[in-house]
């Protein structure tokens, strides 16, 4: 039975910001409720790759490889210096701007989807974590695993909604103000060389 423990613990999990919260506070600024609603879907469908390679157990491979680990792990420090660049220069999906290039939902969806992809340590949080909250001779672990994952997904969706919807409120006021603006388009590109570089010294 699921327990409070693992509610809480992946609450503190998702809570705590990382690219996909970035995103979602972007798009909540840049297009306020909506488009913060929408980023948060796309993180949220995001984890559904990393679920499934846990549940069929590749998961267990890429952590018992280091090679595919750090060519992951490459690629997706690669993608956070992208973002941060991106950022800075405000161009890309993380413009945050009132006049932001208008993407589609599909768009944002499928670059949500992407920086969860490009996440290691998300496939080892599935290997990690989830198992501690598998009984021992539990008849049916895999059926357990997929109510886990789909828990914490629907939980990735709330918290992120939460963040994005505080940022849409937010928008009037801080698109109002170049000089806010500016320091929050800094302070996002700092954060994803921040997430780029914590990712870089991280181990299986």
């Amino acid at each position: 039975m699921m327990g409070l423990e693992f509610l809480v613990t992946s609450l503190l999990v998702i809570a705590s910001p990382g690219t996909g919260v970035l995103l979602t506070l972007a798009a909540g600024l840049s297009h306020g409720m909506r488009g913060a609603v929408v980023a948060a879907l796309g993180c949220t469908l995001g984890i559904l790759p990393q679920m499934l390679v846990a549940v069929t157990g590749l998961a267990t491979v890429l952590h018992a490889s280091s090679l595919a680990f750090e060519l992951l792990k490459i690629a997706g420090v690669c993608y956070l210096l992208y973002l941060a660049w991106m950022t800075w220069r405000e161009r890309g999906a993380l413009t945050i701007s009132a006049e932001a290039p208008s993407r589609s939902d599909m768009q944002v969806i499928r670059h949500a989807a992407f920086v969860n992809v490009l996440n290691p340590k998300l496939s080892i949080f599935f290997v990690a974590f989830l198992p501690q909250f598998i009984q021992t001779g539990d008849l049916h672990p895999t059926v357990t695993m997929l109510e886990l994952s789909a828990t914490f997904m629907a939980l990735t969706l709330a918290v992120f909604v939460l963040y994005g919807l505080f940022a849409a409120k937010a928008r009037t006021h801080i698109l109002s103000r170049p000089a806010v603006l500016t320091w929050m388009r800094r302070c996002f590109a700092a954060a994803f060389v921040g997430l780029a570089f914590k990712l870089a010294l991280e181990h299986r």
